[in-house]
């Protein structure tokens, strides 16, 4: 049921409005004062306040602010018995949901309620998940114990309380965006859009129009306007992902931004202005980029006013167990399994890669391991051939070896079939006692 808090100190009034909405199935809190309203706020669930705008301990005006600071889900609707158009204004800019007269209004009273309700558990929806969004990318979600990985979450949680530029560097795949949403999220922008983009997925021209958008017949196909991602994130953050890869007469134009905070639209002659603040990220040595002339140095200076470098998955291997059993958990409970358990002989080949493609192949191959895992189990035999190692007749053999190749694919076999080994043999093409010899040389299990 709806709660509405009525604030007004003429008794009868305000028991008249109350009965009224009492009849249409509110639940109704009554208060003769700011000061009691705002204590039956902290004390209660309330949906929706109406408030009168003269009160013996204040302004109705200025309560709606304070109120809709301290609890932003819920909307305010401002009662006066002399309504004037600098006080409605001004009800409006303070947040109130709607501005109405006494006596004259009071036939808008009821479905005004039912709109600021309606509002309000809409405001209510987009608070949990903002706070869930918070949650999930929040810096206590970034797995890890090593102290590379440590020393990054601390630099970046000091960071996230400023406005200030951040750099991001190190390998791909080594969790730049996750970082670049976990300072987001810590910011006081974090109401705010977070907006990323990959600067090498475009051309130049394209990646232009989609930075700061553009004017209609800016160019071909230009049918109408197009706001940018530099106003999408307006007041919240953006993430310039790979900007060592933007054409070098752009760079100019994000440089402008930063120190402006103004850019014009393509096809546009009037600058626009926009409270943006920039993470970018790259996995290129900008000094060396510089030397070569394909970075500006200016640009540079402007974006690693604070750097966080991210170390690569094979540094900080004491690491590699606990990601394992995040993402082997994480895939699954997306395919309705049951956690799985991962044998050492399967956490030692995982450690014993040098993970080239980091954080995103180790994902990638726990998930392929889920799909090929028959049981709760994921050893050895769900890795890809150039993971696995062997051993047979106390020899260890290479991955890329004939016997692992063969051993891997009567696994496959035997699982598909359900450990029926006459019918692994006739898919196999061979004979049943010579099926039975390969299990025993490979130590299949089956």
């Amino acid at each position: 049921m709806v709660k509405v808090l009525i604030i007004d100190d003429e008794e009868k009034l305000r028991g008249l409005l109350a009965r009224i909405i009492q009849l249409e199935g509110f639940d109704v809190v009554e208060a003769s004062t700011i000061k009691i309203g705002l204590k039956k706020l902290e004390q209660e669930a309330i949906d929706v306040v109406l408030c009168d705008v003269k009160l013996p301990d204040g302004n109705g005006v200025d309560t709606a602010k304070l109120i809709r600071e301290r609890y932003p889900a819920i909307e305010v609707i401002l009662l006066t018995a002399y309504g004037n158009i600098p006080d409605g204004v001004q009800a409006i800019k303070n947040g109130a949901f709607d501005y109405i007269t006494k006596g004259d209004d009071n036939n808008k009273i009821v479905p005004l309620l039912y709109k600021a309700a309606e509002k309000g558990a809409l405001n209510k929806k987009v608070q949990q998940l903002q706070k869930q969004l918070g949650e999930k990318h929040s810096f206590d979600k970034i797995i890890g114990k090593s102290k590379s990985i440590q020393q990054a979450i601390s630099l970046a949680q000091k960071v996230a309380g400023s406005d200030t530029t951040v750099l991001l560097t190190g390998e791909t795949g080594t969790g730049k965006e996750v970082f670049a949403q976990a300072i987001h999220q810590a910011s006081g922008r974090h109401t705010f859009s977070f907006v990323a983009v990959n600067c090498s997925a475009f051309s130049k021209d394209l990646l232009e129009s989609e930075l700061f958008g553009h004017k209609a017949g800016a160019f071909t196909g230009a049918m109408r306007d197009q706001k940018g991602l530099f106003e999408e994130a307006h007041l919240g953050t953006l993430f310039l992902d790979e900007i060592g890869e933007m054409a070098i007469e752009l760079q100019a134009k994000i440089l402008r931004v930063l120190e402006t905070g103004e850019f014009i639209p393509v096809g546009e002659v009037k600058p626009k202005k926009v409270s943006v603040r920039i993470i970018a990220a790259t996995n290129r040595n900008l000094e060396t980029e510089i030397e070569n002339e394909h970075f500006r140095s200016d640009l540079f200076y402007r974006l690693s006013v604070f750097s966080i470098h991210l170390p690569a998955l094979k540094d900080r291997k004491e690491d590699i167990k606990a990601l394992a059993d995040y993402y082997a958990n994480f895939f699954a409970l997306k395919s309705n399994r049951k956690p799985f358990r991962l044998t050492d002989e399967y956490i030692k080949a995982l450690e014993a890669n040098n993970w080239k493609g980091n954080i995103r192949e180790l994902r990638n191959v726990i998930e392929r391991s889920v799909i090929l895992a028959e049981a709760d189990t994921l050893d050895v035999d769900t890795l890809p051939l150039d993971l696995q190692y062997a051993k047979t007749e106390g020899k260890v053999f290479s991955a890329f070896s004939m016997a692992s190749a063969e051993k891997l694919h009567i696994q496959k076999i035997l699982n598909h079939t359900g450990g029926n080994k006459a019918e692994a043999a006739r898919l196999l093409e061979i004979g049943v006692a010579t099926l039975y010899r390969k299990i025993d040389e490979y130590k299949i299990l089956s």
